[in-house]
C-alpha cells in the first residue's frame, strides 16, 4: 500500500499481465491500457505524458478500475469495434455473457453538437476529446454477477484519493486528491459506495439489461443517462471509422495490418500540437526484470521522415501535415539547437529521475520518468529534419522562406559536425562513437538540402553541399565497411549494427550495390534470433547498460524493406508474413518481442514499430504487384 491507496485486488490478481494483453484506448490527447480482467492498469490525465491516476501496470498498489463478472478467473475475448478505438472485452460465465466497451470519448458533448448522419462533421475538422472513459456494460444472456472497483492513485500512485457524493443521489461521486491531481468524477446508472479509497458497485445483470459508468475529468457534461452514453459511444465509433475511411489502404490480405496501425498512430497521436509519441506507457522493461526501463512518452525527430512516408503512404495527409508543422515548429524556434526528442507540446527539458516508490513492472526498476537522452549529441537529428522538408514539399515545389532557413540551419550543423563522434541511434549511454548511421543521416541531410537548395536557384550553394555529401560518403565507404564488404555499427568495431539497413532505404548506395547486399545478408543470418532483427548484440557493444534484450520489431521490419530493395522478395514476405502473425490478439506492438516465447517486451503501443509496419508491408505489396505486372498477370 502506498500513502494509503490499496490496490483492492482479488485473490490470484496480484500478476501482471503480459504486455501484449493490453488493450489500448485514446482520444488523441491522453490513453489507456486496459487488462484482459477489464481492469484500467494505465491513465495519465490530463495529458498522456501526465502523472498517472491509474498506474497498476507499473505497481499493483498504484491504481486501477476494473469492471467485469464477480467470478475474475473467468477467461476473456476482446476485439476492436472494426474501423476504431473502441474495444470489446466479452466473459462467458456458468450463469451468462458478458460484454463491456471500453472508449475514451470524442465529441459531441450535447444532444445540439451532434450532426446528422448526413450533415457529420468531417473527419479532417478538429474535434477535441471529451475527457470522459466510457465504460458500458451489456448482458447478452443468462445473468452475470458485476463488481466495479475504482481505486485511484494520484501522482503515480504517491496521493491518495478522497470519495464524496456531491448531491443526494448514490449514482455520482467525486475523487479529489489529498493533494496534487485532477478532479474525478464518477458517473453511472449503479449505486456507488465506498471502501476507502474505493468506489464500488455490485449487479446482477440479467439478459438484455445494460449499465453504463462514466470516469470524466474536465468541465465537459459526461453522460448522464444510459441512452446519451449509447449515443455519444455510437458516435465515436463514427468519428473513428470515418477517419479511417479517408485513408488509401490496398485490397490485400494484409490490409487490416495497415489500418489497425493507421488507427494505433493517430492514436498516439497529441491532437492540440499535431505531436506523435513513441508510445504510450513508460518503463515496461525491455529485459525482464532489467533496467532498460525508459519513459517514451515524447517525440523522436529522428522519426520524422519515416512518419511523414508513412502516413502520406496511406493517404493521412491531414495527420502528416500537422505533425511536420509540429515538428517544423520546434525546428524554427528561435536560437534553438535542434534536440533529439521534444515533449509533445514542444517542451525542450525532459529532465528524467526515477519513482522508487514504484516495483515496476514484474520488478523490473527503477521506474523513470522524464528522458536523460534528450540532451544527448546524436547527428541524425539534421539529417532527418531536412529529408522531411524534402519528402513535404516535393520534387518540384519551392520551399518557402521558413522552411528554407531551418534546411540551412540543418544542413550547416551536419556540415560542420559530421566527422565528430555522437551516441548514435540507440542512444547508447557510453562513450561516443564514429556510428555509421549517424554519418549517413549526416550524408542525408547534404544530399537532400543540396536537392532542395537547387529548386531555390542556389546553384553555388548545391554544388558546395554535394560534395559535402560525396566527401561523406567516401569517408563512411573507407571505414565503415569490413573485408568482408558488410557495414558495420561504428568505425572501430566489426560488430553489425540493424541501423545500417536503412542505407539503401535511404538512398545512400543504390540497392544492387555488393556492399548492400552484403550486409543485408550478413544482418539476415547473423544478427537474428528465430529470424527476428536485434539491434545489436550487447555483449559486442558496450551501451552502458546491462543484461540483454529481446529483439526490436522495428529492425526486423527494416529488415523486410531491405529484402524487398536487394530482389529478395520471397524471403522478404515470409519474414512480413512472420512479424504480422507476432502482433497482439488487437494487431498492437511493444517495442520488442522474445524470439524463443513470442512475448512482448518494451513500451507499448510502439509507434514506430507500427511505422515500419506500414513501410515493409507496402513495400511488400509494391513488389508482388511489380512482380505480377512483368510477368503478365494482371
Amino acid at each position: 500500500m502506498i500513502n494509503g491507496v490499496g490496490h483492492g485486488l482479488g485473490p490470484g490478481q496480484s500478476h501482471f499481465p503480459p504486455i501484449e494483453d493490453y488493450a489500448f484506448l485514446s482520444d488523441c490527447e491522453t490513453t489507456a491500457l486496459i487488462a484482459p480482467d477489464g481492469a484500467v492498469e494505465w491513465l495519465c490525465l490530463p495529458r498522456m505524458d501526465s502523472p498517472s491516476v491509474f498506474g497498476a501496470i507499473l505497481d499493483r498498489d498504484a491504481g486501477r478500475f476494473r469492471i467485469g463478472p464477480a467470478a475474475i478467473d473467468v477467461p476473456s475475448a476482446r476485439r476492436y469495434i472494426p474501423g476504431t478505438m473502441v474495444v470489446e472485452t466479452s466473459w462467458w460465465t456458468p450463469g451468462g455473457w458478458l460484454v463491456v466497451a471500453d472508449a475514451l470519448l470524442i465529441g459531441p458533448w450535447h444532444h445540439e453538437d451532434e450532426r446528422s448522419e448526413t450533415h457529420r462533421r468531417a473527419p479532417t475538422d478538429y474535434v477535441s476529446a471529451a475527457h470522459v472513459l466510457l465504460r458500458l456494460l451489456r448482458c447478452v444472456n443468462g445473468q452475470v454477477q458485476v463488481d466495479m472497483d475504482c481505486t485511484p492513485a494520484f501522482d503515480y500512485g504517491r496521493v491518495a484519493p478522497q470519495w464524496s457524493y456531491p448531491g443526494d443521489s448514490y449514482h455520482e461521486a467525486i475523487a479529489e486528491p489529498q493533494s496534487a491531481g485532477p478532479r474525478l468524477r464518477l458517473t453511472t446508472d449503479l449505486n456507488v459506495g465506498f471502501e476507502g479509497p474505493t468506489a464500488t458497485a455490485r449487479t446482477l445483470l440479467k439478459e438484455g439489461q445494460r449499465r453504463f459508468v462514466a470516469l470524466s475529468w474536465s468541465k465537459h457534461a459526461p453522460p448522464a443517462t444510459l441512452k446519451d452514453a449509447v449515443r455519444r459511444l455510437r458516435w465515436t465509433c463514427h468519428h473513428w471509422q470515418h477517419w479511417l475511411d479517408r485513408g488509401t489502404f490496398p485490397d490485400h490480405r494484409w490490409r487490416e495490418h495497415l489500418q489497425r496501425s493507421a488507427l494505433t498512430l493517430k492514436g498516439l497521436s497529441f491532437a492540440p500540437s499535431g505531436a506523435i509519441v513513441a508510445a504510450a506507457t513508460t518503463s515496461l522493461p525491455e529485459s525482464p526484470g532489467g533496467e532498460r526501463n525508459w519513459d517514451y512518452r515524447y517525440t523522436w525527430i529522428r522519426d520524422t521522415a519515416k512518419t511523414l512516408w508513412a502516413l502520406n503512404a496511406l493517404g493521412l495527409d491531414w495527420e502528416a501535415n500537422d505533425f511536420f508543422r509540429f515538428v517544423a515548429d520546434v525546428a524554427g524556434a528561435e536560437d534553438s539547437d535542434l534536440q533529439l526528442m521534444y515533449g509533445i507540446d514542444g517542451e525542450g527539458e525532459l529532465h528524467e529521475s526515477t519513482l522508487d516508490h514504484l516495483s515496476g513492472y514484474e520488478g523490473a526498476r527503477p521506474v523513470r520518468i522524464g528522458n536523460g537522452a534528450y540532451n544527448q549529441r546524436q547527428h541524425d537529428v539534421w539529417g532527418a529534419i531536412v529529408r522531411a522538408v524534402d519528402l513535404h514539399t516535393g520534387p518540384h515545389r519551392r520551399v518557402e522562406d521558413r522552411l528554407w532557413r531551418i534546411v540551412q540551419t540543418q544542413v550547416q550543423r551536419a556540415v560542420k559536425h559530421w566527422r565528430e563522434p555522437d551516441q548514435g541511434i540507440w542512444e547508447v549511454r557510453s562513450d561516443a562513437q564514429h556510428f555509421t548511421f549517424s554519418k549517413v543521416a549526416c550524408w542525408v541531410a547534404a544530399d537532400a538540402g543540396a536537392r532542395i537548395a537547387e529548386v531555390r536557384g542556389e546553384h553555388e550553394l548545391a554544388a558546395r553541399w554535394r560534395a559535402s555529401a560525396q566527401e561523406i560518403r567516401t569517408d563512411v565507404l573507407a571505414n565503415a565497411v569490413d573485408e568482408r564488404g558488410v557495414f558495420t555499427q561504428h568505425y572501430d568495431t566489426k560488430a553489425l549494427d540493424a541501423s545500417v539497413l536503412l542505407i539503401p532505404l535511404l538512398g545512400f548506395l543504390p540497392p544492387g550495390d555488393e556492399r548492400v547486399r552484403n550486409t543485408v545478408l550478413a544482418i539476415a543470418d547473423e544478427l537474428t534470433e528465430e529470424d527476428l532483427v536485434l539491434r545489436y548484440r550487447p555483449d559486442e557493444t558496450a551501451d552502458g547498460l546491462s543484461g540483454e534484450e529481446g529483439t526490436f520489431t522495428i529492425c526486423s521490419f527494416w529488415l523486410v524493406s531491405a529484402l524487398v530493395e536487394i530482389g529478395e522478395l520471397a524471403r522478404a514476405r515470409t519474414l512480413c508474413g512472420k512479424l504480422l502473425a507476432s502482433a497482439s490478439s488487437l494487431g498492437l506492438y511493444a517495442e520488442e518481442i522474445d524470439p524463443h516465447s513470442g512475448r512482448h517486451l518494451g513500451n507499448f503501443p510502439q509507434a514506430f514499430t507500427h511505422l515500419a509496419l506500414i513501410n515493409a508491408v507496402t513495400a511488400v505489396i509494391a513488389a508482388e504487384r511489380a512482380l505480377a505486372n512483368n510477368s503478365g498477370l494482371s
